[in-house]
């Protein structure tokens, strides 16, 4: 069984694609930026602001699909330039403080919409 998820506390998607599938008991988050919901643009204040706003993105479209991130059981960061990496870092273990989940992390030539930072996730649902 496969179901589209949609959550209406995230942004929107900027393409032909869903915010996340739920398919069996696993739930695939697609890349989340840190857009804002009303505006459809970057928030503004840097990355740490951006990785703060996706990944509550993230935690939203988890919580719709009747999941959560203690439940996620890989995540993918994605940064511009790897010089935020420890900013993103710190933003990030307020999220996954207890028992993180396995990840990876790269750095990548661009993002959609101009975005530093963006994170995608598979989890449990």
């Amino acid at each position: 069984m496969r179901e589209r998820i949609q959550a209406s506390g995230a942004a929107p998607a900027v393409g032909p694609y869903s915010q996340a599938i739920r398919a069996g008991d696993w739930v695939w988050v697609s890349g989340q930026i840190g857009l804002d919901p009303a505006s459809g643009r970057l928030v503004d204040g840097g990355v740490e602001a951006e990785a703060r706003q996706a990944l509550g993105h993230l935690k939203a479209i988890l919580e719709e699909a009747g999941s959560d991130l203690s439940r996620v059981v890989k995540a993918t960061v994605y940064l511009v330039d790897m010089g935020d990496f420890e900013a993103v870092n710190r933003i990030y273990a307020g999220f996954f403080d207890e028992e993180p989940p396995a990840r990876m992390c790269l750095e990548v030539t661009g993002l959609p919409k101009g975005g530093r930072v963006a994170f995608d996730a598979v989890a449990l649902s």
